[in-house]
């Protein structure tokens, strides 16, 4: 059997052994309903609350501060909807154009709705420009929402010095911290954040669960109501093997994130000094240095990139265009085209994202693929370009 290469962590990450273990009793041992009082109720309260204390402590944050949810999407969704009605007489919302879907389409949504939404620009690199952050805050800014680490360039956003600017101003400030979370420390005690989002699937967790870092004093309105649960803050019995498995996944990262951090580092940068150095017309897109570890976005000249993710998956490589929630969409990625480059080179990006379980060799591996098969799509472009001419 053929072995597969995942390099797109970005994407979901494989669940951590210790994950699955710590999950599986809540199936069927201990089943019981959170809320209930009896035995397997209490033992189920338990278990959430010990992931959220180990949520709490991974954060830096009080464990009243945490609320779970089915994840990032909710996460934010619950912060734009909760900004809008209680921060009443303000109806401006500051964003970023590289946000993630479930950023922009919330904002958008409301823009229906009269709230004035600025989206601010950001360089080739992939970089904010701080001024035009400052210039846009206004009497009337309910919210600033930016995300920690881009999903699809790995570019970090510098979240403590936007973070002073905006409490400067008395604002609310929320950090879509999802891509983050697991891949660089995150500590909530450096970071004048209000709201912060993170989703488990993204660093070895189960898909379907998250949480919001709500800060103590924050004024809020739940999203979903019905319910007791989460201190009245999010209706609906909690997801307990789902819960459990988050903050099983955020115990072992504590254990040796920065050791894992540096490791898979060395395999992106190893993949990408040989795929430059072995294959022509290639570029990283964004900053090289002021990014996630795990993150590389290449741009194949001449390479129709639909193809080329084709070609890796049938030869058992896994790779991305870019956001898995844009997947299929024929619009160049969004992102790409928002720092200023052309939509054919927006159309030639792959994203190859690495983890734990990542090797060296998979890297060799997975360069001689790409030099194989963009060789052979540039050849066939050319001869497309040049039906009467004899490639050689």
């Amino acid at each position: 059997m053929r072995k597969i290469i995942y390099f797109d962590h970005n994407a979901t990450a494989p669940v951590r052994p210790e994950v699955l273990e710590a999950m599986a009793p809540f199936w069927r041992e201990f089943m019981g309903n959170p809320s209930s009082i009896h035995q397997a109720g209490r033992l189920a309260d338990k278990a959430v609350r010990e992931a959220r204390r180990e949520t709490a402590h991974f954060l830096g944050a009080e464990e009243s501060e945490i609320i779970f949810t089915s994840g990032g999407a909710e996460s934010n969704n619950t912060v734009f909807r909760s900004v809008i009605s209680t921060e009443k007489g303000k109806r401006e919302i500051v964003t970023t154009t590289v946000e993630h879907s479930t950023v922009l389409k919330p904002v958008r949504a409301l823009q229906e709705e009269r709230i004035e939404v600025t989206f601010l620009p950001v360089d080739e690199s992939g970089a904010l420009n701080l001024e035009k952050l400052e210039e846009s805050l206004t009497p009337e800014t309910a919210l600033v929402s930016v995300m920690m680490a881009n999903n699809e360039t790995g570019v970090l956003f510098p979240i403590e010095k936007i973070g002073r600017k905006v409490r400067e101003k008395g604002i609310l400030f929320h950090v879509d911290a999802v891509q983050a979370v697991g891949k660089i420390p995150v500590s909530l005690r450096s970071l004048p954040v209000d709201f912060l989002s993170l989703s488990a699937h993204k660093f070895g967790g189960p898909k379907g669960v998250g949480a919001l870092y709500l800060r103590k004093g924050t004024p809020f309105r739940p999203l979903l109501v019905g319910g007791a649960q989460e201190r009245g803050r999010r209706a609906g019995t909690q997801n307990v093997p789902g819960i459990a498995g988050l903050g099983a996944a955020l115990r072992g990262l504590k254990e040796g994130m920065d050791g894992e951090s540096q490791r898979v580092k060395d395999l992106r940068d190893d993949f990408e000094e040989k795929v430059l150095r072995k294959i022509p017309s290639v570029q990283v897109n964004g900053d090289r240095q002021n990014r996630l570890p795990n993150t590389s976005n290449l741009a194949f000249e001449d390479v129709d990139q639909e193809a080329l993710l084709i070609l890796l998956d049938e030869a058992g490589l896994r790779a991305s265009q870019g956001s898995a929630c844009f997947s299929g969409s024929p619009e160049p990625s969004h992102v790409l085209r928002a720092m200023g480059f052309s939509e054919a080179r927006a159309k030639s990006s792959v994203r190859f994202s690495f983890g734990a379980e990542n090797t060296r060799e998979e890297v060799g591996v997975a360069v001689e693929l790409l030099v194989g098969f963009v060789g052979r799509l540039r050849k066939i472009e050319l001869e497309h370009q040049h039906p009467h001419s004899v490639v050689r």
